[in-house]
């Protein structure tokens, strides 16, 4: 064993990002979606790598990621005046206590619905 000294752990925080997805083949979306937004809360010690991890594990699920958008951590969505649902917070938790992506609403769009 070495006698350095380790570094602290980083702490991990919660984020809450939006994900949206093109089509891909075995990606699961209805068949008549043109892609969808995901909601994720995703682990990370900041929220490069929670963007990061979420993006891989879609591309590992035959998604395909085209765009995230972050909203930050619970502290920084509760600063911003969004409301925030008890199953929500239950959600960001099993993230965080698992290491973890959770994907936990998807919204398959038709056509011309993201403009």
């Amino acid at each position: 064993m070495s006698d350095a000294p380790r570094k602290p752990k980083k702490p991990q925080h919660v984020y809450t990002l939006v994900v949206e997805v093109g089509r891909k083949s075995g990606d699961g979306l209805p068949k008549k979606a043109t892609g969808a937004g995901l909601m994720c809360y995703a682990s990370g010690v900041d929220e490069a790598e929670a963007v990061r991890e979420t993006v891989a594990i879609l591309k590992q699920a035959d998604m395909a990621p085209l765009d995230v958008t972050g909203y930050g951590t619970l502290e920084e969505r509760k600063a911003q005046g969004h409301e925030i649902e008890p199953d929500e917070i239950e959600l960001m938790q099993k993230a965080l206590d698992d290491n973890a992506v959770i994907v936990a609403q998807v919204t398959p769009y038709y056509g011309d619905d993201r403009d």
